[in-house]
């Protein structure tokens, strides 16, 4: 059984069922995920991007629908009996699962940590209590285990095999978009409460660029736990906007500079080596909670990685129009700058490690797994 409660979650977790079905190809995987699961034969009880909120507030607001996927996952466990639980991300919900699995005697191997380096450090107790094995994806996360003395292994980061780099022109061409065009990404995140405070703010600051650069071209690759029909009520024709389905990847590696919300996406761009300009915005409450717990120097995946501010983060009340179209017109008014980030990243690219790691994870998998 897996359970992912968003979109990244969901990318992860189908590499992860056509690697155990390639392993062993008699396993049954079902659980709560999305399309990509899905397709990768994954049977879904429940879809993930109806639960994909983070935060207190946005949780509260939809506590009936979370709460409906969690008695379906319950019902899972104690009916279906899994050999082994896969729990990845979403460590609200997943943690209190993997103390009900452990309840039922039903081994948890937890696969992309949570970020207990950042915040919520006394979640490693409920780790040690409830997990049998985790797997983390950056390096650094290996010492947080071993010194409370719980089985962890690192395989690399998976995100390196769900991004292919791209040539930037191949991908203007099979976009319809010319080699000279100027073309900035947006990027409002993966979850409906993520995109609504996000995509106005970035609809405005387009409006802004296109002020001193008329001409420029703005991509909005849709997430798979959205439609463009999420996205319709937050747009308008005074800013021209091209929506992507399905093709997010090569949709970014046409642009020149992505604008958009903190998370995975950011080292989807240190992989691309594309310049992002990182959005973090909350709702009031949560952010004021979450930045008395919050530990780290930064937001961005690739800043903590580089351990230094290699791309612009704009947080809370910065992440207005003017901020971030003064941001974007450094990228595209000094080469140089562009060109340095660009290096910058290239190095965090080398920290993520090589392809396989879905592989590795399955066979750990298989070999925890305790039949009933």
């Amino acid at each position: 059984m897996l359970v992912a409660g968003e979109a990244s979650g969901d990318a992860h977790g189908a590499r992860l069922v056509s690697a155990l079905k390639t392993l062993a190809p008699t396993v049954q995987c079902f659980g709560i995920g999305g399309q990509a699961m899905l397709e990768a034969g994954t049977d879904i009880l429940f879809d993930a991007k109806l639960i994909s909120v983070v935060g207190l507030v946005e949780v509260l607001k939809h506590y009936p629908v979370i709460k409906r996927a969690w008695n379906i996952a319950i019902d899972a466990l104690k009916q279906r009996q899994p050999d082994l639980l896969i729990l990845i991300d979403y460590p609200g919900f997943n943690l209190r699962l993997a103390k009900k699995a452990k309840a039922l005697g039903i081994k948890v191997l937890y696969y992309v940590s949570p970020q207990i380096w950042a915040w919520h450090q006394s979640r490693i107790h409920k780790i040690k209590a409830y997990v049998d094995h985790m797997v983390v994806i950056f390096p650094f996360e290996v010492p947080f285990y071993q010194q409370a003395q719980i089985p962890v292994s690192y395989f690399g980061c998976p995100i390196v095999e769900n991004v292919m780099p791209q040539d930037k022109q191949a991908a203007r061409q099979k976009l319809n978009f010319s080699e000279q065009a100027l073309i900035i990404g947006l990027l409002p995140g993966s979850r409906k409460s993520e995109m609504s405070r996000l995509l106005p703010t970035l609809a405005a600051s387009a409006a802004k660029i296109l002020q001193t650069h008329p001409q420029t071209k703005f991509l909005l690759p849709i997430a798979s736990s959205l439609t463009a029909a999420d996205l319709k009520p937050y747009l308008n024709d005074a800013v021209p906007i091209k929506l992507i389905q399905h093709d997010a990847h090569t949709a970014m590696a046409a642009c020149d500079l992505l604008i958009g919300a903190s998370g995975t996406v950011t080292l989807e761009a240190a992989i691309l080596g594309i310049p992002m300009i990182i959005l973090y915005k909350m709702n009031a409450l949560t952010y004021w909670l979450a930045k008395k717990l919050i530990k780290v120097k930064f937001i961005g995946l690739s800043n903590l990685l580089a351990n230094k501010a290699i791309t612009p983060e704009l947080i809370q009340a910065e992440a207005n129009p003017e901020q971030i179209a003064t941001a974007a017109l450094r990228f595209i008014n000094e080469p140089g700058y562009r060109a340095t980030t660009q290096q910058e990243l290239q190095k965090v690219r080398t920290q993520l490690g090589a392809p396989g790691t879905a592989v590795k994870v399955a066979a750990l998998a298989l070999s925890l797994r305790t039949p009933h």
